[in-house]
C-alpha cells in the first residue's frame, strides 16, 4: 500500500504512460480501438483505489492529489485555451446552451422518477439528499455545498450524497468517454448535422497548421510556467473573491476557474497562442487528471447504500434515453449531447475532458457550458429539494 504522496503521484504517471505508449503502439487494431486511453486510465485507477493499491487516508497522499489536482486542472484549460478564439466558437450559437439545460431538465426529470421508485427505500431526509446532489450534478461541489447549507443537510444525509456522487458519476464519465469513438455512428443514426462543428474544426485546424511543429525547451519552459503562475495567481483571487459579500457560493476553485478561463480567451488573441506546444503540455495535464479524478472511487463502496446508489443510476439511465431521444428527435450529435451532459453531471473538473477527447478546439464550449451550471446549479438543488418533499 502506497502511503507517500510523491510515490502515488509517480505510480499514477507510470502507469498512464505505459496506457499511452500502448494505445500509440496498437491504437488502429484491437483493444484500443474501441476502448481509448483514457477509459482504460480511469478505469485502471479504479481498480486500483479499489484494491488499496494506495491509502486514500493518508495525509500525504490525499494532500498530493488535492494540491496537484487543484493546480493541474487551471493549467490545463488556460493552455487548451490558447488555440481556441471565441470569435469561432460564437458561431455555433445558441445550439450549446439550449443542449446544456436540456441535459439538466432530463436529470430533473430523472431525479423524480427516481424518488418515486425508492422513496420507500430512502430516509426521511432523502429529499435533502437528492436536492444537494443535484446541486452538484447541475453545477459542481462547490453547489452540493451551497445547497447542503442552504437546506440544511447534515449528518448521513451529506454522506449519502458523496457516495453517489462519486460512484455513480465515475462510472457515467467513463461511459461518455467509451462512446466518443462511436460518434460517427450515432451521428448518422441521429442525422445529426454536424457540418458548423466540423466547419469550425476544419478552420481551427487550418488556422493551428500555421503554428510551428518544432517545440523548443524554451517553448514547454514558457507555457509550463506561465500556465502554472496563472493558476497560482487565479487562485489567491478566487480566494479574495470567496470573503467578499455575495461572492462565496461560488467556492475559491470555481472563482479561479472562471478567471483563468477569462484569461485564456484573452490569450488566446495574443500572441501566446502562437507558442508551440501547448496541445502537448496540456495533453499530459489532461491524462494525469484523468487518473486523479478517480483515485478516490471504489468499485467496494457498490455494496453500501444500494437504495441510494441505484437511485443515482436510475437519474443517469433515465437523463441518458431522454438524451438520446431528445438527439434522435432534434438531430443532435454525440459531442453536443455528451458534453451537455457532463457539463452538468460532471462540472467543470470533468467536461473539458470529454471535449478534449473529441477535439481540443472545443474545450472552451465544454467550459462555458460548465461554469452555466456553476451559476445555476444551487437554485436547481434547492428547487429540486423543495419538490422532492412535496412528493414525499
Amino acid at each position: 500500500m502506497v502511503t507517500d504522496g510523491f510515490q502515488f503521484i509517480a505510480l499514477l504517471m507510470f502507469v498512464s504512460a505505459i496506457v499511452i505508449w500502448l494505445e500509440k503502439k496498437h491504437g488502429d487494431s484491437g483493444f484500443f480501438k474501441y476502448v481509448p486511453a483514457l477509459v482504460v486510465i480511469y478505469f485502471g485507477s479504479m481498480l486500483m483505489s479499489t484494491f488499496k493499491v494506495w491509502d486514500m487516508s493518508s495525509e500525504s497522499v490525499s494532500t498530493a492529489r488535492s494540491v496537484i489536482k487543484d493546480s493541474i486542472l487551471p493549467a490545463m484549460i488556460f493552455l487548451m485555451l490558447l488555440r481556441a478564439d471565441l470569435r469561432d466558437i460564437a458561431k455555433l450559437g445558441p445550439r450549446m446552451i439550449i443542449s446544456f439545460f436540456t441535459a439538466s431538465i432530463t436529470i430533473m426529470i430523472g431525479f423524480i422518477v427516481g424518488f418515486m421508485i425508492f422513496k420507500g427505500k430512502l430516509a426521511d431526509n432523502a429529499n435533502m439528499t437528492l436536492g444537494a446532489l443535484a446541486g452538484s450534478w447541475v453545477g459542481g461541489t462547490q453547489n452540493m455545498v451551497a445547497v447542503q447549507q442552504a437546506i440544511g443537510l447534515e449528518g448521513s444525509g451529506m454522506g449519502y450524497t458523496l457516495l453517489i456522487d462519486s460512484i455513480d458519476y465515475s462510472i457515467w464519465i467513463m461511459f461518455l468517454l467509451f462512446l466518443v469513438p462511436f460518434q460517427d455512428k450515432f451521428n448518422k443514426w441521429t442525422k445529426a448535422d454536424t457540418s458548423k462543428i466540423d466547419n469550425i474544426n476544419a478552420h481551427l485546424t487550418e488556422k493551428f497548421s500555421k503554428i510551428s511543429k518544432v517545440i523548443t525547451f524554451q517553448d514547454i519552459f514558457f507555457l509550463l510556467s506561465i500556465s502554472l503562475a496563472v493558476t497560482a495567481v487565479t487562485n489567491i483571487f478566487g480566494a479574495k473573491m470567496v470573503e467578499l459579500p455575495g461572492l462565496s457560493f461560488m467556492g475559491q476553485t470555481g472563482w479561479a476557474i472562471i478567471l483563468t478561463t477569462i484569461l485564456g480567451v484573452i490569450c488566446a488573441m495574443t500572441p501566446l497562442a502562437k507558442i508551440p506546444g501547448s496541445p502537448e503540455i496540456s495533453n499530459v495535464m489532461l491524462y494525469m487528471l484523468i487518473g486523479l479524478i478517480a483515485s478516490n472511487a471504489n468499485f467496494k463502496e457498490l455494496t453500501e447504500a444500494p437504495a441510494y446508489i441505484l437511485t443515482g443510476f436510475v437519474v443517469l439511465i433515465v437523463h441518458g434515453l431522454l438524451m438520446t431521444l431528445i438527439s434522435k428527435l432534434f438531430k443532435l450529435d454525440l459531442f453536443t449531447c455528451g458534453v451537455a451532459s457532463l457539463a452538468n453531471i460532471g462540472g467543470v473538473a470533468s467536461a473539458p475532458v470529454l471535449a478534449a477527447a473529441y477535439s481540443q478546439s472545443l474545450v472552451p464550449v465544454a467550459v462555458l457550458m460548465a461554469l452555466i451550471g456553476v451559476i445555476c446549479g444551487t437554485f436547481f438543488g434547492i428547487g429540486l429539494s423543495q419538490l422532492l418533499a412535496l412528493l414525499a
